[in-house]
């Protein structure tokens, strides 16, 4: 098949383990990004599979019919970038494994190393150092303070038991759903809402950006914590109230952020105010993107590619394509 990749910026797929699946397949691979629906329409012609990087571009109806030989898009996770009415409508089929048992460790990981991060205030520390500068103001200790997790899910899950290694005391909110789920397996659940922000050192927030989601912290959410404690976030932007962030920084409460996703990305200049803001921590959403990560995802991806090719479709989104 004609398989294109969009959005691999450092052209690492190449690199990684994974890729020979794609042996005896017609392979290219682009390593910019584009949201010109005229030039992806372009450069995708001889597409017969179409192989996305996450969510890093939407695709929509516009762009889906003037694709007439698109035949399949191979995708990991939840697909809120790509309209799966219209690609039934164009009669393209869409696979996307859901990994209901594997939490991203590389999300997990990069989450806490943000909140050691926050609570030593590494960047600080270094750019004071380099500036010929000595120590800064003296940073936290995790051991005994309290992580509030956002979100009774696999990635939320991966970072309490980081946490608990560290000797936090670990707090749970989520959806009703959630707080649910949480109660039925003796996870300690904060009385309120309100407490829960209020009460917690550090908070964290791992929850899916759907419609329903959106905006789910609130500004009064965090102008709610303390100007002691830190907001962590490596899931959506798009999951924080417009304004509520730069709310916080102004009042100082929470006293500090970190953020590994932004509403404008990629990003180019001009900077997002936050990314130079003193008090905020950031990083190029980099929470899954690592070379363990990414061999396990598009190892997945690749393998739907092939079971399409060999006619027996695994992962379907829409399968009334197939007829």
């Amino acid at each position: 098949m004609k398989v294109h990749i969009l959005d691999d910026w450092f052209d690492t797929l190449k690199t990684l383990p994974s890729f020979a699946r794609l042996d005896g397949h017609d392979v290219t691979v682009w390593t910019d990004h584009t949201d010109d629906v005229d030039l992806l329409a372009e450069r995708l012609q001889p597409a017969e599979a179409l192989v996305l990087f996450r969510e890093r571009t939407a695709i929509t109806a516009p762009l889906l019919e003037r694709l007439p030989g698109l035949k399949l898009i191979s995708q990991r996770s939840v697909y809120p970038h790509v309209d799966v009415p219209a690609c039934t409508a164009n009669g393209v089929l869409l696979c996307s494994n859901m990994h209901a048992d594997a939490p991203s460790v590389a999300a997990a990981e990069l989450t806490f190393a943000l909140i050691l991060a926050s609570a030593r205030q590494i960047p600080q520390q270094m750019a004071s150092l380099q500036a010929g500068r000595w120590q800064l103001a003296p940073g936290q200790t995790l051991r005994g303070r309290r992580l509030g997790l956002y979100g009774y899910g696999r990635i939320a899950k991966q970072v309490a038991a980081y946490a608990e290694a560290f000797g936090m005391n670990v707090v749970w909110w989520a959806s009703d759903k959630g707080r649910a789920r949480a109660a039925e397996e003796g996870a300690p659940l904060a009385a309120s809402r309100h407490a829960f922000f209020a009460d917690s050192d550090f908070v964290s927030v791992h929850v899916r950006l759907k419609p329903d989601t959106r905006g789910i912290i609130t500004r009064d959410d965090l102008l709610a914590m303390k100007p002691t404690a830190s907001f962590v976030n490596t899931s959506r932007s798009g999951l924080v109230e417009k304004g509520a962030l730069e709310a916080a920084v102004a009042a100082g409460r929470p006293g500090r952020l970190a953020l590994d996703v932004f509403d404008r990305e990629p990003m180019a200049a001009p900077v997002d105010p936050l990314v130079l803001h003193p008090a905020v921590i950031s990083t190029p959403h980099i929470g899954y993107v690592t070379e363990d990560e990414l061999d396990l995802q598009f190892a997945d991806i690749y393998d739907q590619i092939n079971a399409y090719a060999a006619g027996a479709p695994i992962n379907m989104i829409n399968p009334e394509v197939r007829g």
